[in-house]
């Protein structure tokens, strides 16, 4: 039965992509990528927040995506996403059918990845090579094994990681491969303070309670530094920060603050649920 249930789901989930997924779609970008281009050269670009779109990410993480790859320039084509789903309501499928990519979508649901897996062998792009799928749940001490075993070791132009839990400390290990380009979930309800929910290696969203998982926003940005990656942005939520490695940003893509990324009202009002979770231990960031 659970078989049948994720066939009718693919089924389903064409048919809600299957405009995402259109050839005009994919010059109209290819458009904007030249506009962005031409744009950088002439020092005349618009900010990165006014450039945002969702074709399959969950916010505008599309449009935030394109615009920077289109001004540091896509170069292996190759992305890891680490907490895909089924790899459409995802951060990298749009680069995928659109420009090309090759990448690796990893996984701890079974279901979720038997459904992309034949999503993807039903639906391919034909002049594209099929992504990887992996089922896994990402530690510590096995994100690099799953990461070079699959074959992405090196420089990739786009990191992924949302696993409502220890993204963190994943990115922290991580070691395997170099993203140009980092997109990582911060967890806003811990607001401005410098803190991180310590590694549990078996933990599992909800665990002791919703809130309490991941980083705050200050101790991410903190990590991106050490590592040599500059905040450039977020999704208007704030809950999805974007870091470029440092050395490619230049002038055209300028540093902000992780304050600057918490002004939306939805962001403000989750402060208050820190109050929930602030008797339960926490290290600094």
């Amino acid at each position: 039965m659970g078989i049948i249930k994720d066939i009718l789901k693919s089924r389903l989930a064409y048919f809600r992509m299957k405009g995402k997924m259109t050839p005009l779609l994919g010059v109209q970008q290819l458009q904007l990528f030249h506009y962005y281009r031409d744009k950088a050269t002439s020092g005349d670009l618009p900010g990165l927040d006014q450039t945002g779109f969702r074709v399959f990410s969950q916010f505008e993480e599309d449009g935030l995506l394109l615009y920077i790859l289109s001004i540091i320039g896509m170069e292996t084509r190759r992305f890891v996403e680490i907490g895909s789903d089924d790899g459409l309501n995802s951060n990298c499928a749009n680069l995928y059918f659109h420009f090309g990519y090759h990448g690796l979508f990893i996984d701890g649901n079974p279901r979720s990845i038997r459904r992309g897996e034949r999503f993807y062998n039903r639906y391919p792009n034909r002049w594209h090579y099929k992504p990887r799928f992996v089922c896994a749940m990402v530690k510590r001490e096995n994100v690099n094994q799953l990461i070079e075993k699959e074959g992405f070791s090196g420089w990739i132009d786009l990191l992924s990681v949302d696993i409502d839990g220890n993204d963190y400390w994943i990115w922290d290990a991580l070691e395997a491969c170099t993203p140009r380009v980092v997109i990582i979930e911060t967890h806003v309800e811990f607001g401005l303070q410098n803190i991180v929910v310590p590694y549990d290696p078996d933990y599992c969203y909800p665990g002791k309670h919703p809130v309490y998982h991941g980083a705050s926003a200050m101790a991410m940005y903190r990590l991106g530094k050490k590592k040599g990656y500059r905040l450039v942005g977020a999704n208007r939520y704030g809950s999805n920060f974007i870091f470029v490695k440092e050395e490619l940003c230049g002038n055209l893509l300028p540093e902000v603050t992780p304050e600057s990324l918490l002004t939306h009202p939805s962001a403000v009002a989750s402060f208050a649920d820190f109050n929930l979770v602030n008797h339960l231990p926490y290290e600094q960031g």
